[in-house]
């Protein structure tokens, strides 16, 4: 029995599917690999060094912590792809196939951009970087997209719109890529939020780009997933007192915010003489719906109380939720967990309305989550009162 079934394993096993999906699992695994042992020593650097992030009233810590765990994301990423491409070679594998159209110049405009971005966040943590040399630099690696051909050339049907001319589809993608990396970088404010929210987003557009073959950018995604695995162990449950704990700082967050938007705009432009699916537009849209929209009400509370708009405070949601007397690791899982069940809904709101309701939808519900959460911090906030007040009279 074993022996009539060795024949049908080889098959398997030879086929490109299976010589694929080897590649792409080689990806997650050396990310993991050179993540989890790159972040010890860089936790001893930062001892050594002093390379703390400061606590201060608006952030949610009150020790020193370590601030450079996202310096190994983008080397983690690069190394892993390129041994994984090398590797390719011992189970011929044909790589080059997939290297047909646009991809090769997305991808070299993408690693190009990503790079940059990841320097400038590395100085940013290092030495400090003024917030407008930040949008300056996001602006340019925005730009990289559309030289590209990449770009949003179809809005599916939101707002009546369908397919957009170049001369509003490329300003309108440069703003959202800086937009989507800022809302990243925004929500980054406690532990395990953003690398979570990403974890999922990657897993996500991973295993849809297996679906579809694509199996570069499978391998882009999957590599970005290794690498945050042992990131998400040490800024969760890293301690303090050891010295095990900690954040992913700006050089981190802004890659995030940049390899999430290439993933999001890229899975959503429509291909030319194609169908149009809306759940491509469904997807990206519900799993950076949080952050994008945190980062929005924000602005447009403080635009509403005549406040400089990227004045910073602790309006987000994440902070809502330490308020509200949730610990840092159940706002997390709160959160990210509202992000894959929202993700389910609109997948299935989509058979029975289009996505102008379903945007109106999730933009009620987030408005009663912050109302939920105001109103539990209102009565947090009175009971205290009441407390102080009851023993002062005593």
């Amino acid at each position: 029995m074993a022996t009539d079934s060795l024949p049908i394993v080889l098959t398997f096993f030879q086929s490109e599917f299976a010589k694929a999906e080897f590649i792409i699992s080689l990806c997650f695994l050396l990310s993991f690999l050179i993540s989890g042992f790159a972040l010890p020593r860089i936790m001893i650097i930062c001892k050594r060094k002093r390379l703390y992030d400061d606590p201060n009233a608006r952030k949610s810590h009150s020790e020193e912590v370590s601030r450079l765990g996202g310096i190994v994301f983008i080397p983690s990423m690069l190394i892993s792809l390129s041994f994984s491409v090398a590797f390719r070679y011992l189970i011929d594998f044909p790589f080059n196939d997939s290297l047909t159209g646009n991809t090769l110049l997305e991808l070299l405009f993408f690693l190009a951009g990503s790079l940059f971005l990841y320097l400038v966040g590395v100085k940013d943590d290092l030495i400090g970087v003024r917030y407008r040399k930040k949008f300056i630099a996001q602006f340019l690696v925005a730009s990289l997209f559309p030289m590209a051909g990449l770009y949003i050339n179809n809005m599916y049907g939101l707002f009546g719109l369908y397919e957009i001319p170049v001369l509003v589809g490329v300003p309108f993608t440069i703003v959202m890529i800086v937009f989507i990396t800022n809302a990243i970088n925004l929500i980054d404010g406690i532990d395990g939020l953003a690398s979570g929210g990403a974890l999922v987003s990657f897993v996500t557009f991973g295993i849809l780009y297996i679906l579809k073959e694509e199996w570069v950018y499978s391998m882009l995604a999957f590599s970005v997933a290794g690498c945050l695995l042992p990131f998400i162990y040490y800024n969760v449950f890293g301690s303090v007192e050891h010295g095990t704990k900690m954040f992913m700082g700006d050089s981190g967050s802004l890659s995030l915010g940049y390899l999430l938007s290439f993933f999001a705009i890229k899975y959503a432009t429509c291909i030319p003489d194609q169908k149009i699916d809306i759940h491509d537009f469904i997807i990206p849209f519900s799993l950076l719906f949080v952050p994008v929209f945190d980062a929005l009400r924000v602005m447009v509370v403080r635009a509403y109380l005549k406040q400089p708009v990227f004045l910073a405070d602790r309006n987000h949601v994440h902070h809502k939720c330490l308020d509200a007397g949730l610990t840092h690791l159940q706002s997390t899982v709160m959160l990210v967990s509202y992000t894959i069940v929202m993700l389910f809904v609109n997948l299935s709101l989509l058979r029975v309305v289009d996505a102008n309701i379903i945007l109106i939808i999730n933009i009620l519900l987030a408005v009663c989550m912050n109302i939920l959460l105001n109103a539990r911090i209102k009565r947090r906030k009175d009971a205290k009162a009441f407390d102080f007040s009851d023993s002062a009279g005593l």
